[in-house]
C-alpha cells in the first residue's frame, strides 16, 4: 500500500468488540485472565496495551519495518535504545545532533562505562578510522538538528553491516514520509513522535522500529523491564496525528522550501541551512535517499547575536518555542534554547553559533510566513 494509505489503515481495523473505527483507548492497567495459567492476548498495560499495539503496528508499516515499540517521549525511546549497550562497548556517535541526546550520552550513558565518541559521520574515512573492535553501534541523524548536514545513510549502513555493528538513526526530521533509513540498509530508526508523526503539539512521545530480530528482542525486553512505553491516551493521540501525516508534511515541505529560497535572497540573511536549495552541500545526497526535505531548517543572521534575538523579539506569527514539527509555526535559537545544555566549545567547534536561529514551518499560508519574518528581520 502507499503511504498515504498505511498511515489511515494500518494497525487499525475497526475494533472487535463493538466496530469502532477509530482505536479506542484502552486506559487500563489490568486485564483479566482467561483462567489459571491462562493469560490473555495482554496481562499488564506496561507489557503490552491495545491502544498501544496498534500505534507499535502502524509505526512499523510506516517504515516497511517487522516491529515498532512506542515510547512516553523521544528521550524515553533513546534511553531504551541506549540502555541496549554495555559497560565497555563504544559507541560512535555523530557530533551535530540534538542537544538533549547529548547531555544524555555525555552525561548518562558516558557514565555507566559505555565509551561514546563522537565523531563527524559525514567524514566517512573519519568513520572507518573511529571503528574498534568493541565497536558496537553508530548513532545517526539525518538531517542533523539543527545544522541540517546530510550523513550518507547507505554508507554508513553497509561499514555497519560489514563490521557487525548496530547502526540507529534519528528519522525524526524527515518523517517516514520523507525518509526510511532501513530501506537504505540502517537497522533500527528512532523518532520523537512528538513532531511531525504527531504534528498537532499535544502529546510526546518516542518510538523505535527495527527489522532486525535480535535488536527488536532486546528493545521489547528493555522496553518492557524499563517500563519506558507510551500510555494508551498518549498513543491515541498520536494514532490521531498519524491520519494526516501524508497531507501535512507535502505543505511543511513547500511552505519550508519557499521560505529558504525567500531568505536565501535576503541581504540580512548570511546563510540558509536547507537540504533542498542547490547551496547545499549534500544537495545531492538528500535527493537520493529522501524524496523531501521536511519543513525544519536553520539560517544565520547577519549581526550576530543582538540581530538574532532581535529577530526573534519581533516575530508576530511564528512562535517563539522549543520542538518542532507541528502544524503552527516555530522559531527558536539553540545556541541559548534547544543546545544549551552543549557546552560552549562544543557548540562551536561543530558550527552552532550565536547567530543560528532554526524555524520549524508550519502548514500556514506561505505569504503570511513570509511576511512575519520580512517585517521581524527589517531592512
Amino acid at each position: 500500500m502507499h503511504i498515504e494509505t498505511i498511515v489511515i489503515h494500518a494497525g487499525q481495523k475497526p475494533d472487535p468488540a463493538y466496530g469502532a473505527v477509530m482505536q479506542p483507548i484502552y486506559q487500563t492497567s489490568t486485564f483479566a485472565f482467561k483462567g489459571v495459567n491462562k493469560p490473555g492476548e495482554f496481562d499488564y498495560s506496561r507489557s503490552g496495551n491495545p491502544t498501544r499495539k496498534a500505534l507499535e503496528e502502524c509505526l512499523a508499516a510506516l517504515e516497511g519495518a517487522k516491529r515498532g515499540f512506542a515510547f512516553g517521549t523521544g528521550q524515553a525511546a533513546e534511553t531504551t535504545m541506549l540502555a541496549y549497550f554495555n559497560s565497555g562497548d563504544h559507541l560512535i556517535v555523530h557530533d551535530d545532533l540534538y542537544g538533549g541526546t547529548y547531555r544524555l550520552l555525555t552525561q548518562v550513558v558516558a557514565k555507566n562505562g559505555v565509551e561514546v565518541e563522537f565523531v563527524n559521520l559525514r567524514n566517512l574515512d573519519a568513520l572507518q578510522k573511529s571503528l574498534r573492535p568493541n565497536t558496537r553501534g553508530i548513532w545517526a541523524e539525518s538531517p542533523t538538528n539543527p545544522l541540517m548536514n546530510v550523513l550518507d545513510l547507505r554508507a554508513i549502513g553497509k561499514i555497519g553491516r560489514d563490521r557487525n555493528i548496530l547502526t540507529i538513526c534519528d528519522n525524526t526530521f524527515l518523517s517516514p514520509y520523507f525518509q526510511r533509513p532501513l530501506e537504505l540498509g540502517i537497522d533500527v530508526v528512532m523518532h520523537s513522535t512528538t513532531k511531525y508523526i504527531n504534528g498537532h503539539s499535544d502529546v510526546v512521545g518516542g518510538a523505535l522500529i527495527t527489522s532486525n530480530d535480535k535488536a527488536a528482542e532486546k528493545i521489547a525486553f528493555l522496553q518492557n523491564a524499563m517500563g519506558t512505553c507510551a500510555a494508551p491516551h498518549d498513543c491515541f493521540l498520536v494514532l490521531r496525528g498519524i491520519k494526516t501525516l501524508a497531507v501535512r508534511m507535502e505543505v511543511h515541505n513547500r511552505n519550508a522550501l519557499a521560505l529558504a529560497h525567500w531568505l536565501e535572497k535576503h541581504p540580512k540573511i548570511s546563510q540558509v541551512l536547507h537540504p533542498g536549495l542547490e547551496s547545499h552541500p549534500q544537495h545531492q545526497l538528500a535527493k537520493s535517499q529522501a524524496t523531501g526535505f521536511g519543513g525544519t531548517f536553520s539560517f544565520r543572521v547577519k549581526g550576530g547575536q543582538d540581530q538574532a534575538f532581535k529577530l526573534l523579539s519581533s516575530v508576530k506569527l511564528f512562535t517563539l518555542a522549543e520542538s518542532l514539527g507541528g502544524v503552527e509555526s516555530l522559531i527558536e535559537h539553540p545556541w541559548t534554547m534547544t543546545h544549551v545544555s552543549m557546552p560552549q566549545d562544543v557548540r562551536k567547534s561543530v558550527g552552532i553559533t550565536e547567530d543560528l536561529i532554526r524555524v520549524s514551518v508550519g502548514i500556514e499560508h506561505i505569504d503570511d510566513l513570509i511576511a512575519d519574518l520580512d517585517q521581524a528581520i527589517g531592512r
